[in-house]
């Protein structure tokens, strides 16, 4: 495996980070994808802060996209992603775990990018105790990747659900309890890989990962 140590970072180190903006979603989602990674993914708890590195995205580029929920229209279900840029997209799959997207482009266009894996940055205990598991003391590597390695775990290691976070403005930290931020780190290389778990539109290359990061889901590319 990729030699990585993880550095869990104090919550006082997180006050820099700087929530980001609308316009940073008012684009492509192939551009959104490739520029979240790097960036912080926050869940505010009464008992602090949880927070990971987003490591892996996945571009659903609308309408025009089989792949996409958007690909039939306007739907209740799906309202988020026609909406205004900036907000949670969370839907149910396989009858066990949530995922978690966030919408892209000018309010009424389509459009949104799949969160695939966070690297845990943050409130570990608190991850752990969401997804059922028990931490060594030494942090392992192997360890860690069972809190946010793939949709389904990072979404529980976060509390993340349709009820609780459809619909959340991720720009608004002062508003929503779970937020997007911007603390200076940038990727050195980034991989870009066909999209993974789906049938449709299978090989467009619309999966973005931090190359050589340990805490990224299936193929590491």
């Amino acid at each position: 495996m990729h030699k990585h140590t993880p550095k869990i970072r104090p919550e006082s180190a997180l006050k820099g980070a700087r929530p980001l903006l609308r316009r940073f979603f008012d684009r492509d989602p192939r551009a959104v994808a490739r520029e979240l990674l790097g960036k912080l993914l926050i869940r505010r708890e009464d008992a602090g802060l949880i927070a990971g590195r987003v490591v892996e995205t996945e571009a659903y580029i609308g309408v025009g996209d089989a792949a996409a929920h958007s690909a039939a229209g306007l739907t209740k279900r799906n309202a988020v992603l026609f909406g205004p840029p900036g907000y949670a997209y969370v839907y149910f799959i396989y009858g066990n775990h949530y995922c978690l997207n966030v919408s892209c482009l000018p309010d009424g266009e389509a459009g949104g990018v799949l969160f695939r894996a966070l690297e845990p940055v943050l409130g570990l205990q608190a991850m752990a105790s969401h997804r059922g598991l028990e931490l060594s003391a030494d942090l392992r590597v192997t360890q860690l990747r069972m809190l946010t390695s793939g949709p389904g775990r990072m979404a529980e290691a976060l509390k993340v659900t349709r009820d609780r976070d459809n619909g959340k403005d991720l720009t608004d930290p002062a508003g929503s309890d779970l937020w997007l931020a911007d603390d200076g780190f940038r990727p050195d290389r980034v991989s870009v890989t066909p999209r993974i778990g789906i049938t449709k539109a299978a090989d467009e290359p619309l999966r973005f990962v931090i190359a050589g990061n340990p805490f990224v889901s299936g193929k590491r590319g």
